[in-house]
């Protein structure tokens, strides 16, 4: 009686939280620019320094770097593209506060490590540039824990003899760290680097201490970035084309329920309520985590239900086999969830390891859709194999499940052990 009792709770709370809280997500989920559009901003370049010129190279390499800013998790997939010899168009979907994006893209544009030629210790009294952020490796400032598990930041620059130099010429001063004319922080060097590593330290919090090293790992642009022109953009998708993909994705989600339940009766009833919170999970993890749904996103989110629906059509099929061979109910549930767990975790586990590579070295789009679906194969586990399973063996625990036609197997196809 208690395994009927909570079957029937866990299904009715649940249906019930997702009945009530999907029109909210839904409107809270934030859509890309080919299905909503966003805004789009013109930079022109021109070099750091006078004499120098902007080449194809650093052309790109801003771009790239401001890539990373806009979609520093890999969930927002902006749009950047250079133009000519020396302009860079950045789109970002969804923006709300226009003046923020502003700031934060031109937050990097002058992240410099000065020194005082004079001793000084304010702000206006560094005054020579000692290191330039694109003197440092990619990603090569990380966050570290002292003894004490007091928050440092441990950075490596790319010419360590040039670094050595700077060091012992500043043994014992500060070497001041700016972002454009502010002053982020002023560590004093304490000996000469010779192998291009050094730690910064301080009474950092951990919040300050992830935004230094996100500022130098971010904030390297080689050029100087001088924003040309504003404007909204919209959707490439178009209203009527997206709303014509939404009619088509719930008609095919219908139509795979169906034959879930029409193929496999009370296992497939099960299923279906399975793929239907694994779909709530994975717009309550868009709207939690803050991520960007766009054409690629979506291809994920359909490559991620096929997946499920997979899972569930070996568990159920492996325990229809066991039936017809002749074992009871209950032996056919164990036996067919232990032998098809080990199928579906080996072809998710692989999966994931394709998808984190694309998504280690991919950007935009490739980054995003690998993201998408690594979500969606750890939601996929969750409950269309663990949570679906428990779900089955609480019904045939119960009693309420014990004929092999509850689970679309004729009396005609069990062979006697």
């Amino acid at each position: 009686m208690k395994r009927i009792v909570s079957f029937f709770v866990t299904i009715i709370v649940l249906a019930g939280v997702m009945a009530v809280t999907t029109p909210g997500l839904l409107n809270k989920v934030r859509l890309g620019l080919d299905l909503k559009g966003g805004f789009e901003i013109l930079y022109e370049a021109q070099p750091l320094e006078e004499g120098q010129k902007v080449t194809t190279e650093s052309l790109n390499r801003t771009a790239q770097s401001l890539e990373k800013r806009a979609n520093a998790q890999g969930t927002s997939e902006p749009e950047v593209t250079t133009e000519g010899a020396n302009r860079i168009r950045l789109k970002i979907a969804g923006v709300t506060d226009e003046a923020e994006v502003r700031k934060k893209m031109k937050e990097p544009a002058n992240l410099t490590f000065r020194s005082s030629p004079d001793g000084g210790k304010e702000e206006a009294d560094f005054t020579k540039i000692e290191l330039l952020g694109n003197d440092f490796k990619e990603n090569g400032a990380e966050v570290e824990y002292d003894n004490l598990n007091q928050p440092l930041i441990s950075i490596e620059v790319k010419d360590k003899a040039k670094f050595a130099e700077i060091t012992k010429r500043l043994i014992y001063k500060e070497l001041a760290i700016f972002l454009d004319e502010t002053m982020l922080s002023a560590p004093t060097v304490q000996a000469e680097l010779t192998d291009g590593k050094a730690q910064i330290t301080g009474n950092y919090s951990n919040e300050e201490a992830k935004s230094l090293r996100d500022t130098i790992n971010l904030g390297a642009l080689p050029l100087k970035l001088t924003e040309k022109y504003s404007q909204s953009v919209g959707a490439t998708l178009g209203k009527q084309s997206l709303d014509e993909t939404v009619v088509a994705g719930l008609i095919a989600s219908v139509m795979i329920l169906i034959f879930m339940i029409g193929m496999y009766r009370t296992p497939g009833l099960i299923a279906s309520f399975g793929l239907i919170l694994h779909t709530w999970l994975l717009i309550l993890v868009f709207v939690m985590a803050d991520f960007t749904l766009t054409l690629p996103g979506i291809a994920a989110v359909i490559l991620g239900i096929g997946m499920a629906v997979d899972a569930n059509i070996i568990t159920n099929e492996r325990i229809r086999e066991e039936m017809r061979n002749g074992r009871s109910v209950m032996s056919s549930v164990k036996a067919g969830n232990k032998s098809s767990f080990r199928t579906i975790l080996d072809s998710n586990l692989t999966t994931i390891i394709v998808a984190a590579v694309m998504y280690a070295y991919g950007t935009g789009a490739v980054k995003g859709f690998a993201l998408v679906l690594m979500v969606e194969i750890v939601l996929s586990i969750a409950t269309n194999v663990y949570f679906t399973h428990w779900l089955l063996t609480l019904l045939v625990k119960s009693g309420l499940l014990k004929k092999p036609k509850q689970f679309g197997v004729k009396e005609s196809e069990i062979r006697e052990l």
